[in-house]
Parts: structure tokens; sequence; C-alpha cells
């Protein structure tokens, strides 16, 4: 079985007399790409410096990196990855000289497996700021200024990287080149990821599983089309014969379509689709917040 690089059970934070999170449980396994989503309030912020050991929680157990967060050493910390949604960075900096003195700060925990910090060239070149590297920071874009963020948070070559909203302020180009990037720390270098994000879009392309979270507890646990088939049990099949347009719902479309074909050669503008991450996001929370729970939504057959 793939190792676990978190472990969270039955975790508790309270502020005052309200319970922002009220037993969490999941974990993450090492190399995966991991999604938090969840309403404004839900506790995504709170869940993630919990586990980054910037905040203390209230109850339960949490094991990252096999170490509490809550008291975990310098060495535990050089192991771990941090891109912020802002970063108050160095206006009189340049990228390069910036990288290159947080990198020192890594120096001491390198180890043959992992050699740290990244070559600032290397560095610089990945997160496509090469030609910016001798700017001074404050002349540097918004979106120049997002990936020196997420330089600063990978120049430890961490195991385990924590992203709140990284893509801010990306546009497309950036944000797919960004994805690239991610997608190169899991599979090259091992990384295991957690982010946030309100682009639906990009947790469904990006992660392996995605979590959400309602109502203080993690109410959906799968990949985006496991969830989808959790929540929307059918897919809608549209298509066209003669002009007249058809849909029909089902829980087996590949038979459903295999069928309609042998029956009718002439079928034209066929099209199969499940439910989006967004209408199963929506859907189920709703359903969550109104207390009916996570049984299977007709919703989107209805739609049809």
């Amino acid at each position: 079985m793939t190792e676990e690089v978190i472990r969270v059970r039955g975790l508790r934070m309270r502020y005052g007399q309200v319970d922002v999170l009220q037993g969490v449980d999941f974990e993450v396994r090492r190399g995966e790409v991991v999604t938090l989503l969840g309403p404004n309030g839900a506790g995504k912020t709170t869940t993630i410096e919990i586990l980054e050991g910037f905040r203390m929680r209230s109850a339960g157990e949490v094991t990252v990196l096999g170490a509490d967060p809550a008291n975990a050493d310098e060495d535990w910390r050089a192991r771990v990855g941090v891109v912020l949604q802002s970063w108050r960075d160095h206006a009189r900096w340049t990228p390069r000289a910036l990288l290159s003195h947080l990198g020192t700060y890594y120096e001491p925990y390198s180890t043959p497996d992992r050699p740290r910090p990244y070559d600032v060239d290397e560095l610089l070149t990945m997160v496509r700021l090469e030609e910016h590297a001798d700017q001074k920071v404050r002349t540097l874009s918004g979106g120049q200024r997002r990936r020196l963020d997420v330089a600063v948070g990978i120049v430890g070559r961490p195991e385990l990287l924590f992203l709140d909203e990284p893509t801010a302020g990306f546009d497309p180009e950036a944000r797919r080149e960004f994805h690239d990037l991610v997608h190169r720390l899991t599979d090259i270098e091992e990384t295991t990821v957690l982010l946030t994000t309100h682009d639906l879009d990009e947790a469904e392309r990006l992660a392996d599983r995605i979590l959400i979270l309602a109502t203080g507890k993690i109410v959906a646990d799968g990949s985006a089309d496991q969830l989808a088939r959790q929540v929307h049990k059918d897919a809608q099949v549209k298509w066209s014969i003669d002009g007249q347009h058809f849909v029909h719902s089902t829980s087996e479309p590949t038979t459903f379509v295999r069928d309609l074909l042998a029956r009718h050669p002439n079928v034209e503008d066929l099209e199969v689709r499940r439910a989006t991450l967004e209408d199963t996001y929506i859907a189920l929370v709703q359903s969550v917040e109104s207390g009916q729970g996570i049984a299977p939504i007709d919703a989107f057959a209805e739609a049809g």
C-alpha cells in the first residue's frame, strides 16, 4: 500500500463558540495531487494551516510526513513547501538573488536521495522566469510575481507541497504551464501536492482525488468521475435523426449508444455528457447544507 504522507483523524477547530471543523478525517498518499474544495468559510484555510504547523488545532490527530505539525522540527519544515495566496516579497531583490538566498537555508537538509535546494537557473526555467531573473521584483507583473511565489515554495525541493489558490492572477497560458509544472513535480520529483482552489476546472485537471469540505466535515472523497457517479448516477445522451432532437438519461451510456446505433445507423450529432465537477460540487454542497446528505441527486438528469 502506498505510504500515507498526511493522516487526519477527528480534527476539530473551535473559534470562541463556533466549531469550524467538526471531526475531519482524510489521508493523502505519497505522489498524489489532492484538491480540497469547499464553500467560503468551510474551514479549508484553517485545515491547511493546521497541516502546515501554522495553527494549533482544538482536538484530533494529525500526522504529516510522520510527525505532528504542532511540534515538528526544522528538518521536517525543510521537507515541506508552502505557496500562500499572497507573499510579502522583497521588492528590491531580483528573483535570482532572492531564490539563491532562500536556497541556502535548505542546504543543511540536503540528502543523497533529495539534494536541496534546486539549482537556481533550473528553478527559474521551471517557473518561466529565466528572462526576468535579474529584474527587480517590484518591476514584475502580477502573474510573474505569482510565478515567483511558486518558485519560493519549491526552492527546497519539498516532499510535500501546499498550494493555496496557486494560479490566482495567471493568464490561461501561464495556468497551463503551471499545471505542467505540477505534473513534473509529482511524476519526476515524486512530490505530494495538497491544493485549494476555486477554479473547479483546475481541480478536475490536476487532482487525483478531490475532497469536499462542508459543514465542518469531509463530505466527499474521490476522483471527479467517482464523485459525479456518486451524485449523478445517469449520463445524458443527446442525438438527432432527420432533424429531430432526442435526449435520454441512462446509467449505462455505452450500452445505450451501441444499441441506438444498431437500430438507427443514421444518427447525427451524438453527444454523451456526464455531470461536470461544477455540476457535482454545487449539487453536493447544496444537498449537504440543506441536511439531505449525499444520496444520489437527480437534478442533472432532470435538467436535460
